[in-house]
């Protein structure tokens, strides 16, 4: 009986509500809505969460269903045009507890089984009225977490329709902050973080989830380990591309980013560290297929940025073993080019788009870029790559090379700073230019010449040299 009641109620309401709806996008109107308003629809959608739990416990289907769910959506739509831009309305509702009784009927709506198109005009206004009933408003935010985490997101953001996907991702984004982010972190809970990333990567146009990312997720180092320890490698190339993407922004960083990012640059010096050899696999990968490799790849594009700053290359130039990783990873990259032909081989013309589009394309120019930063003012570092017998193989990489764009760039950029107030690393490249480097002047090409003045060794450019 109590659920032909609810329907009975449903089909009488249904055009009442759907005018209300309409008034309620007019802001005068909104505004003055009377507090019995809502309570009415508060009724009707404890109603019809009554009627559904009913219909699920007697194993019988709801009658009218269709009627039933096209109210539930226009009540949604109701609260959904209330709260916008409206705080008196966002707090009204929430104290007549509209929060707990929508998340309540959003899980039971995604338990019915009945034809989905019935039922996404109803899952789609519900979390649109969550998220304005949230927008700018904490209380409102702080209670929908309380209710909502992390079921109904989990819920939600696995579900088949991407509009129900992109709402939930709105209203996460929408209460999480700093406080919240933290709880990602408990048992059970990383799911979501790890769902949202898996969001953006399969619906690249999905805003708020990349929002989510780069806003929330990456601001906190200990989530982004967490993350990465479950990520597959396709997905782990899509967070660097992401943090990439962050650390690249020329914006100013404050104190507390500024840790964010050391904490970030520690972390993924230590990935680089542990798989840079895994990018060797490219030599015999011509459709550049291993995931692993190419997470190398991206690796050595953030570090590269984030050496890039002065802010994060202290603490990058201390670490112990990356400097040492990039020159044996260079060494052992320049010998896969020469013991047969690949990507990692110099030429002088690119016979085919397949090359041009190559990942590894340009990973030896970044890792002389990477070592350079790395010895940049840095006497100890300099010294290091002497002992690893890096600078013959800096040389050696020189040349023009369509495989590395800006090769010559990078190795001039790396040699001025291991020479840079370091006598020893000087006389060393004076050595090998007396005995003819390679073939021909390595330094010429550079564009640098080494010169004599009272005793001590200069490296400069050739264009300035005296007449």
């Amino acid at each position: 009986m109590a659920a032909a009641g609810a329907v009975s109620l449903c089909s009488a309401r249904l055009e009442s509500v759907r005018a209300l709806s309409g008034q309620l996008r007019e802001a005068r109107r909104r505004e003055v809505a009377e507090e019995s308003v809502f309570r009415e629809l508060l009724e009707i959608l404890t109603s019809a969460s009554r009627a559904i739990e009913q219909s699920c416990r007697d194993s019988c289907g709801l009658a009218d269903v269709d009627t039933c769910l096209l109210l539930v959506a226009e009540c949604f739509r109701c609260l959904r045009n209330a709260c916008v831009q409206c705080a008196r309305n966002q707090h009204l509702l929430r104290n007549l507890g509209l929060i707990s009784a929508s998340v309540h009927l959003i899980k039971l709506l995604h338990g019915m089984q009945v034809k989905e198109e019935l039922l996404l005009p109803a899952l789609r206004c519900s979390l649109q009225f969550l998220g304005n009933i949230a927008a700018g408003n904490g209380d409102s935010q702080n209670s929908l977490w309380k209710c909502a985490f992390p079921d109904l997101f989990l819920t939600c953001l696995t579900y088949s329709d991407r509009k129900v996907v992109a709402y939930c991702c709105m209203v996460l984004f929408t209460c999480l902050g700093p406080g919240k982010v933290g709880e990602l972190l408990q048992p059970g809970n990383l799911a979501v973080a790890l769902h949202v990333l898996r969001v953006y990567r399969e619906q690249l146009e999905s805003e708020w989830s990349l929002l989510i990312v780069t806003d929330h997720l990456l601001q906190c180092p200990e989530l982004v380990k967490a993350l990465y320890a479950k990520l597959s490698n396709q997905e782990r190339v899509t967070l660097l591309e992401l943090m990439l993407a962050k650390v690249s922004e020329k914006s100013s960083v404050g104190s507390e980013e500024l840790e964010v990012l050391e904490s970030h640059a520690t972390f993924l010096a230590g990935c680089f560290q542990e798989q840079c050899g895994a990018v060797l696999r490219f030599a015999a990968a011509p459709q550049a297929q291993d995931q692993e490799a190419l997470v190398t790849v991206r690796l050595l594009d953030v570090l590269c940025e984030l050496t890039s700053s002065s802010g994060q290359l202290d603490r990058l130039q201390a670490l112990p073993g990356l400097l040492e990783a990039a020159v044996d990873t260079l060494r052992l990259t320049h010998l896969a080019g020469k013991q047969a032909v690949n990507v990692f081989t110099a030429t002088h013309a690119v016979t085919g788009q397949e090359e041009v589009s190559h990942p590894a394309v340009g990973f030896k120019s970044h890792l002389i870029r990477l070592i350079g930063n790395l010895c940049y003012k840095n006497k100890e570092n300099q010294d290091k790559v002497y002992e690893l017998d890096g600078i013959p193989l800096i040389l050696d990489n020189c040349s023009i090379d369509d495989n590395n764009p800006f090769v010559n760039q990078w190795a001039v950029f790396a040699i001025r700073n291991l020479t840079e107030q370091n006598e020893r690393n000087q006389e060393l490249i004076a050595g090998l230019e007396e005995q003819g480097l390679a073939e021909g002047s390595a330094l010429d090409s550079m564009g640098l010449e080494m010169d004599r003045r009272e005793g001590r060794l200069i490296l400069r450019s050739a264009r300035k040299k005296p007449s």
